[in-house]
């Protein structure tokens, strides 16, 4: 599995490293996992460990304690096997069948105009890393590795009891070094379905394409405090401010393409009387004029570009479509709903408008909710139902999982903790991350497991301008080395 020669497989951790290069060069986006899991498992054969896959999809690898270390309580290290498959516009690449393209860029490591994937591709680095290395001493290890935790955590969800022994589990899925965390917010999708009327295209009028695009997008749960742009409430703001006024017809809308990445991105197709054409680029370049001022120092990339075309389109949306989707789209809310009253600093509960797509006979937005506390969920829940009600759409809600509520008591915190303190000369930051984390699920199957959750920093995850910053992958090798060399015995 360690054939690829790369620039990044001989930095430092070597052994994380080239399995990370190889990791780049089989394609492994959500619900495309399975190449990458027989190269893993046939790997694992070869090294004569004990692999096996649950009903779902997860692959549980065991590994026997180094001589003498057989009593230490069994210690699960978990990373999940997907990456997010984001691109620039202008990248040509296909996330099923081509390579990530990793380059070292100064202190980082980033991709070619695509994801990196080193969330979680670092993680699931060093998971292997543990097992292939022949100098770590450690208690009895068990790797497990879950599907489709992008798209859904399916595989954490789905995860059986009386699969794993481990009294402890490691997630490697954190961002941020120097951050140790106890907790995550827990999370549901809602979709929207507000009904298409169509009605034929009237003679006379042009046909236009517009673009909103270069936005910095990233993760919905990491970044959603950071202020960044929404593409499709932008465009929305843009329909309700103008629509009217030039006489703008709505053919199709299309923004974003992840529920749990902010879109970057958003196209409008519709039409417009000729002689409102000139009021239409004046309109343009007032609205982005307002809209860069409002986001100097963060959307510096942001544009928005305008196209007349000659394509016939097959018919336009009603008025009454447009006006209740341009009313729903402005009025639902986007971002930090609510800050946490007790973590300092920590998003509670917050809203992301991430995918929009204009079908047959529904216009759908969907969204993801993430909330610390079930109360919070709920209460975006009651207003998405409000407003989907009084546009006449139908709402649906899927892919609940549950938060990760902290431990103060926490044995495997309390160790950690006292190892990097050891280590670095400094207390790590005990946090609660507003992102969703498998450990919330984990602990339906295995409620009395006891967990943390930590890993490299990881920039801009989600986005193609994702980066690892190379100095805190040794360190993060560090720290899971050092802590599987002191797991206390049972």
């Amino acid at each position: 599995m360690l054939d690829i020669q790369s620039d990044i497989s001989q930095l430092y951790p070597n052994l994380v490293w080239q399995f990370f290069a190889k990791i780049c060069s089989v394609p492994h986006p959500s619900k495309h996992e399975e190449t990458l899991i027989q190269e893993i498992v046939c790997w694992a054969e070869d090294q004569k460990l004990t692999v096996c896959r649950d009903r779902i999809g997860n692959i549980i690898i065991k590994k026997p304690a180094t001589k003498g270390l057989e009593n230490r309580k069994t210690v699960a290290l978990q990373a999940h096997l997907d990456m997010v498959p984001q691109k620039n516009e202008d990248k040509q690449h296909n996330f099923t069948l081509d390579p990530i393209e990793p380059y070292i860029d100064g202190e980082w490591v980033k991709a070619k105009g695509t994801t990196l994937g080193a969330d979680n591709g670092i993680g699931l680095s060093a998971c292997l890393a543990v097992l292939a290395s022949d100098n770590i001493q450690h208690g009895p290890v068990e790797i497990l590795l879950t599907i489709d935790e992008e798209a859904g955590m399916t595989g954490a969800s789905n995860l059986e009891p009386n699969l794993l022994e481990a009294e402890i589990l490691l997630n490697t899925d954190s961002e941020q070094e120097g951050e140790v965390y106890v907790g995550c917010a827990g999370g549901i999708d809602s979709e929207i379905f507000l009904p298409l009327e169509k009605e034929p295209v009237p003679e006379g009028i042009k046909a236009f394409e517009l673009s909103l695009k270069g936005l910095c997008g990233g993760h919905s749960g990491v970044d959603i405090h950071l202020g960044r742009a929404n593409a499709n409430k932008l465009m929305g703001r843009f329909l309700a401010k103008y629509a009217h006024e030039l006489e703008i017809k709505v053919a199709k809308f299309t923004g974003g393409s992840l529920r749990n990445a902010i879109p970057r991105e958003v196209f409008l197709t519709g039409v417009i009387p000729e002689h409102k054409l000139s009021k239409l680029n004046i309109s343009l370049e007032e609205y982005l004029y307002c809209i860069k001022q409002e986001f100097s120092s963060i959307e510096t990339n942001l544009n928005m570009s305008l196209s007349m075309t000659d394509e016939t389109l097959p018919y336009i949306w009603t008025q009454n479509t447009q006006n209740s989707f341009i009313n729903l789209l402005n009025a639902i809310p986007n971002g930090v709903m609510r800050m946490s009253s007790d973590f300092s600093g920590i998003v509670e509960t917050s809203l992301n408008v991430g995918v929009i797509t204009t079908e047959e006979e529904h216009i759908s937005i969907i969204s993801l909710i993430r909330s610390l506390i079930d109360s919070g969920k709920e209460e975006v829940e009651g207003i998405l139902t409000s407003l989907s009600s009084l546009s006449g759409a139908k709402i649906e809600f899927s892919g609940q999982y549950p938060g990760w509520k902290p431990d103060p008591d926490s044995e495997i915190m309390k160790l950690f903790r006292s190892i990097y303190e050891n280590m670095y000369g400094h207390k790590p930051n005990i946090m609660v991350i507003h992102a969703g984390l498998e450990c919330g699920l984990f602990k339906k199957p295995y409620p009395h497991m006891d967990m943390i959750s930590f890993g490299p920093t990881i920039k801009h995850p989600h986005s193609p301008d994702e980066m690892v910053e190379i100095k805190t992958v040794e360190q993060f090798w560090q720290q899971l080395t050092a802590t599987l060399e002191n797991i206390p015995e049972k």
